[in-house]
């Protein structure tokens, strides 16, 4: 067993199940995907601290409890599409392959977005489709999607990704308020959105997803 296998293990022991994730594909998930592959070269040591992990760019790969809260709220089937936005180096999407028939995952980084690619490969993860692009544009040819997870801080969700969520899908955003936040899962009914609060987190917010400067008189 190595290091790294058994520090998969104390990370679910004692940052996934203690915060009431139970379900089995993301415990099963979380237990097989290499966090370490998904990081820098330089951070695989601390690849499974409980806290957001730098990935620079002034992005994160968000703490595990934090995935997982999220995973446990969107309660992913096996027959949907999800769209994992703003996946980094892809840890995001190689757990979430897991459960969903697909995965859409999208970064705009071209250097993370590479590394990503090469990671998911060598995990295995052959349903994730790999795009390189604006974040917040989502990515409309493979949609309507049944699930999005939006992987960082989130101000203002751009109009763009509301518009590729299912009817009937569902959404996980950590709107931030300065320097606290809260993740919502958003029910999509016709045109409506509307949010539950499932827990408190922070992340950095994502790029396109800044509150636009509003016009002042």
């Amino acid at each position: 067993m190595s290091d790294f296998t058994a520090r998969r293990t104390m990370m679910v022991d004692t940052q996934v199940r203690p915060s009431d994730v139970t379900k089995f594909p993301i415990i099963d998930a979380m237990l097989t995907v290499p966090r370490e592959d998904f990081v820098p070269a330089a951070r695989r040591e601390a690849a499974y601290l409980g806290e957001n992990l730098d990935l620079g760019q002034g992005r994160v790969l968000l703490e595990p409890r934090t995935l997982a809260k999220m995973l446990d709220a969107l309660a992913i089937v096996n027959t949907e599409m999800v769209l994992d936005l703003g996946c980094g180096m892809g840890y995001s999407a190689a757990v979430i392959a897991h459960m969903a028939e697909a995965v859409v995952a999208v970064e705009e980084d071209e250097a993370m977005a590479a590394e990503a690619q090469e990671a998911l490969t060598a995990a295995g993860a052959d349903n994730v489709i790999m795009h390189t692009g604006p974040i917040a544009e989502g990515v409309a040819q493979h949609g309507p999607y049944d699930v999005i997870v939006v992987e960082g801080g989130v101000a203002a969700l751009p109009d763009a990704i509301l518009g590729q969520l299912k009817d009937g899908g569902r959404i996980a955003c950590l709107f931030m308020e300065g320097q606290l936040g809260e993740v919502r899962i958003g029910y999509k009914r016709g045109d409506q959105v509307s949010w539950r609060m499932a827990f408190n987190a922070a992340a950095p917010v994502l790029p396109g997803f800044e509150k636009t400067a509003e016009f002042q008189l």
